[in-house]
């Protein structure tokens, strides 16, 4: 097939991705155009098609490839990316900790993810900007994941420098689904999901529980509860509407970074606690409902979404640094509403000639935290509030993207779009209140080239940005000591240089890709939520190279593979160092899965390479290895069981490591010239969990 001619199947079939890929049970053309791409694009679905067409880094999981992944979290999930990294470093009901493209995301500042098309990312967080807690997915009804990196992409928006990941679920499962589960130190899941016809539609639903201690001194007591509800109907024509309502609450006990020296001089175990009344609780509930309208010339897309969301931390990460006898424990709280629209018109025809895909789009967000709190606390309770504010957050965007082939081996994909945010702060220091907004321009351009039709070359160049904590556009001085501060600018731009090549040359069933990437963001000031005020930072320069392959030499056998580099450094000079503390340098993973008759394998082996921990790069991270394993057999038609070993070769590493000052009860800090405690400066962990193993059995009805 021609380069033209993939094409114009690429265009059908991103009308077959957005009618669902889950499903290709439609009549007329639609249906006809997902059979055709199955001869003719890398994985045999319109969702791949859709999710690999503008740049190397991008990326389409199907579900079938998601079964064999043994899991320790779900928010490992996000490892089918390539080059990223999931860890933890407190309670398992904390958002976790993400590395990718030369950063430490923190809790995901520069990694747009959405589930069920809402946005997971929490804007203006009572403990970091962009929290994305993924806790509340069930992987068993995940339909696919897709994946992008860079700047490039009109349709995402705030926290996507690095890049986005979409996780989306199923309308309907082929069979029910109840499973259980047992392992080490506690752990229990139990889980419930079915679809079934009801009236005109179907009705899809799942529900979890989950239990565990973890190996922690302090027995994490994880309790989950968890439920989905999905209603689609089809309208004809290919037109559908489906409601989708979500719960989750979580509450659990935290283990937060330690430092090394504790262990070290046997004060606590390699899985002990400082402050052992660390803890934390968690809810979200939604609500969201998707129309999608087939045209003549295109398609039509509507989504709305309204979420109420709560969280309660209590961490404790320097002990008795800032207060000896009642320790420096806090607590932070907020009382989240996010509610949204998203609108999308897609036109499918020529442009002087050409055969040409055009998008406009409008997104639309509103977040009110009443309130959102920072609270100094010891064993959990409060004896002085250091901040208290209401927000109100709103942003909207319209983007304008347009694709066209203009020869069999050349394509554009150009697109624009303008963000504008308005924002209000009340506080409980009249100082730190205040209004404002501020607006954000970014053009992006990718050049495809098509030398044969198994091999496409890409040039990507877009502008991007990720938001600030509203409150750090407000504040003028320090809540704790009064002092004056600089204020934040709440939009920081970055642009993304990346050309790319992907290819099949070698054989139909092996794809190569790699990249040569460079992001730069600007100048910039974050706002903490640890201490409720701002912190500096500079304007800094990543550069990076990313390899991956993917092959499928059976139907029942996958290897996969890939590796990134990445040099992140600070662009103006500073006698402290260029390096960017926790700036990832070196990843690299890989895995099988294997399904033959009654078996079922999947292994996945992971290097988290050594990073600087400060900037002058004299105090760094060591590395860590980890090979996780799933095994499956088929006892009946119906009734399987699976072992998962987690950590099967028992390594002794860390799942985070810190460099920062702080003072256990009873050492002796030094002080600075205003006799100010300054801790001691260590290492602070939080280790990886031992070899863990459970089992579970799933009956299909």
């Amino acid at each position: 097939m021609r380069a033209g001619q993939a094409w114009s199947v690429r265009m059908l079939c991103s009308l077959g991705y957005a009618l669902g890929s889950s499903s290709i049970a439609h009549a007329g053309g639609v249906q006809q155009a997902e059979v055709q791409l199955e001869a003719t694009t890398v994985d045999g679905s319109a969702a791949a098609a859709v999710a690999t067409g503008e740049a190397a880094n991008q990326g389409y999981v199907p579900r079938t490839q998601l079964g064999s992944r043994p899991l320790l979290r779900p928010g490992e999930l996000l490892e089918t990316v390539p080059g990223l990294i999931v860890t933890q470093h407190s309670g398992d009901g904390k958002a976790n900790q993400y590395f990718l493209r030369g950063f430490n995301l923190d809790h995901g500042t520069d990694l747009s993810t959405t589930v069920a098309g809402m946005p997971v990312n929490m804007r203006t967080h009572a403990h970091g900007q962009g929290y994305t807690d993924l806790n509340f997915v069930i992987p068993e009804l995940v339909s696919g994941i897709a994946y992008k990196k860079g700047t490039y992409f009109g349709e995402e928006a705030d926290f996507s420098a690095a890049g986005a990941v979409r996780i989306d679920y199923v309308d309907r499962l082929p069979q029910g689904i109840a499973q259980f589960e047992l392992g080490e130190y506690n752990y229990r899941r139990g889980l419930l999901a079915n679809s079934n016809t009801v009236g005109p539609g179907t009705l899809l639903y799942g529900f979890e529980w989950l239990g565990e201690n973890g190996p922690w001194a302090v027995p994490e007591g994880v309790h989950k509860l968890n439920g989905v509800l999905r209603y689609t109907v089809p309208l004809g024509g290919g037109e559908r509407v489906s409601v989708t309502g979500m719960a989750y609450k979580n509450a659990w006990n935290s283990t937060d970074q330690v430092p090394l020296r504790a262990i070290n001089e046997g004060l606590i175990s390699r899985f002990g606690a400082i402050d052992p009344t660390d803890s934390g609780a968690s809810s979200r509930y939604s609500l969201s409902a998707d129309w999608l309208r087939p045209l003549s010339d295109g398609q039509f897309k509507a989504n709305a979404y309204v979420i109420k969301s709560r969280l309660q931390l209590f961490s404790n990460f320097t002990y008795a640094l800032n207060n000896p006898e009642q320790g420096d424990q806090f607590e932070q709280f907020e009382n989240r509403v996010t509610t949204g629209i998203n609108l999308s018109r897609t036109w499918l025809g020529q442009l002087a000639g050409h055969e040409s895909e055009t998008e406009i789009g409008s997104q639309t967000r509103y977040d009110r935290l009443d309130p959102i709190s920072l609270t100094n606390t010891q064993a959990r309770q409060p004896y002085a509030l250091v901040r208290s504010d209401t927000v109100n957050e709103t942003s909207t965007a319209l983007y304008l993207r347009n694709s066209t082939q203009w020869l069999p081996w050349l394509r554009t994909v150009a697109g624009i779009r303008a963000d504008q945010f308005w924002y209000n702060v009340g506080s409980n220091n009249p100082l730190n209140a205040g209004s404002g907004s501020d607006h954000i321009i970014s053009p992006k351009m990718s050049v495809v080239l098509s030398p044969t039709t198994r091999t496409d070359v890409f040039v990507n160049w877009g502008r991007g940005y990720h938001s600030n904590d509203v409150r750090g556009a407000t504040t003028t001085v320090d809540p704790v000591s009064g002092s004056p501060v600089q204020r934040v600018s709440v939009l920081v731009p970055a642009t993304g240089y990346e050309i790319g090549v992907r290819t099949k040359e070698l054989a139909p069933s092996l794809q190569l890709s790699a990249s040569l990437w460079r992001l730069d963001i600007g100048s910039e000031l974050v706002f903490s939520g640890d201490t409720g005020t701002t912190e500096p930072s500079r304007p800094s320069r990543r550069t990076g190279v990313e390899l991956a392959a993917y092959y499928t030499p059976m139907p029942e056998l996958i290897l996969d593979a890939d590796a990134a580099f990445s040099r992140a450094r600070f662009r103006n000079s500073d006698p402290v160092g260029d390096y960017i503390p926790e700036a990832i340098q070196t990843t690299a993973s890989a895995g099988v899965s294997w399904t033959r008759d009654r078996w079922m394998l999947g292994a996945r082996l992971r290097y988290f390479g050594p990073r600087p921990l400060i900037e002058d790069n004299s105090v760094r991270s060591a590395s860590s290895f980890l090979v996780n394993l799933k095994v499956g057999y088929k006892l009946q038609k119906n009734v399987r069981v699976f072992v998962e070993v987690l950590n099967a070769l028992n390594k002794k590493v860390n799942d985070i490591d810190y460099y920062y000052a702080s003072m256990l009860k009873g050492e002796t800090s030094l002080v600075d010239a205003n006799g100010v405690a300054t801790g001691i400066s260590d290492h602070h962990i939080h280790p990886a969990e031992p070899r863990t193993v459970r089992a579970g059995i799933v009956w299909n009805f």
